[in-house]
């Protein structure tokens, strides 16, 4: 029998290590924009399903940006077919919000996502990020200033509220090897025009950042940042653990929301405190606080001179004696 692919071999394995957290004959939704990385997660996957079991379904989500689009969701969908894969199409209306056309598309795609994985009744959906998209990432995130949160880039697995979990599994695996599976595999995958585009942030990185560094500071900074988001990643599941524990103590259920003990915010480190104030924004209203907003309420507790409430995303917080206590807003 002729030698495995090295990129097969290895991909393969990545899936694999993904899978064993989940039952046997459960359903996987690949996430298939038809482009050379999901096209590699997407065969991977087939293969590695059948030996526990699994179901797969593709998944592409046309978000209708460009001219042609149905056309490129036709032929993705037509390649999970010759991989033995049922395939979906779903097209979604792209709102463009503040946060940019980026932002807005990925939005509608994994809401799509969500509503296919609930209709398959699917245990998890797999998505095609590699080791380069995550080191993309956290440049991007260090260049806004976004914190540690950001830096930890994405997560090769999480748990969302209605208990789906997102898997990626090739956050290890370097693009490169993703074109050289189907290039082994006799895959077309498919280009996205809007990788060519330098009006996007992450393209920039991609083709001007990431090289300069490169060739600046010595190979292997895809690596390095690749690292540092997982050990930030780390850092961070122990630190938001202990905040948890540290949250149980101070924080009551107000009337209209919660609070939380100005004299318990003020005894703890400004790290701690300012994490305990994101943390209570987003489980109970969802709102996630930029550092600006998270110091102003940090303000309540530290250099309160009678100031008002503070207006955030989807609730406000006001100091109400000793308390701190965050409303949501009508």
């Amino acid at each position: 029998m002729p030698s495995l692919s090295p990129a097969i071999a290895e991909i393969r394995l990545a899936v694999r290590t993904a899978l064993v957290s989940l039952p046997e004959g459960s359903t996987l939704i690949v996430a298939l924009s038809g482009g050379a990385d999901s096209l590699a997660l997407a065969a991977a996957t087939a293969f590695e399903a059948r030996a526990r079991g699994m179901q797969v379904v593709s998944a592409t989500i046309d978000h209708g940006l460009q001219n042609g689009s149905a056309d490129a969701a036709a032929a993705a969908s037509a390649k999970a077919e010759a991989l033995g894969i049922r395939a979906l199409i779903e097209r979604v209306q792209v709102r463009h919000d503040a946060d940019g056309p980026e932002a807005a598309a990925r939005d509608a795609r994994y809401a799509a996502l969500r509503r296919i994985a609930a209709e398959e009744r699917a245990a998890a959906v797999l998505l095609g990020h590699t080791l380069d998209d995550q080191a993309e990432t956290v440049l991007l995130g260090l260049a806004r200033g976004a914190g540690a949160a950001s830096l930890q880039g994405m997560a090769p697995h999480r748990v969302d509220d209605d208990g789906l979990i997102w898997l990626r599994p090739m956050l290890g695996v370097r693009r490169e090897t993703t074109r050289a599976l189907c290039a082994a595999s006799d895959l077309v995958p498919w280009d996205d025009p809007h990788n060519l585009e330098d009006r996007f942030a992450r393209i920039r990185v991609r083709d001007r950042v990431l090289p300069v560094l490169e060739t600046e500071l010595g190979p292997g900074i895809a690596e390095a940042l690749a690292r540092t988001a997982a050990q930030l990643r780390e850092d961070t599941e122990a630190f938001d653990e202990m905040i948890r524990e540290t949250i149980e103590d101070i924080v009551e259920h107000a009337e209209a929301g919660i609070s939380v003990s100005v004299a318990a915010l003020a005894a703890n480190p400004a790290a701690l405190r300012n994490r305990i104030i994101r943390l209570v924004a987003h489980s109970e209203f969802g709102a996630s606080l930029t550092r600006t907003q998270t110091l102003e309420v940090a303000r309540l507790v530290t250099d309160w001179s009678g100031q008002g409430p503070i207006d955030l995303p989807g609730c406000s917080a006001m100091r109400q004696g000793g308390q701190i206590v965050f409303t949501a807003r009508g």
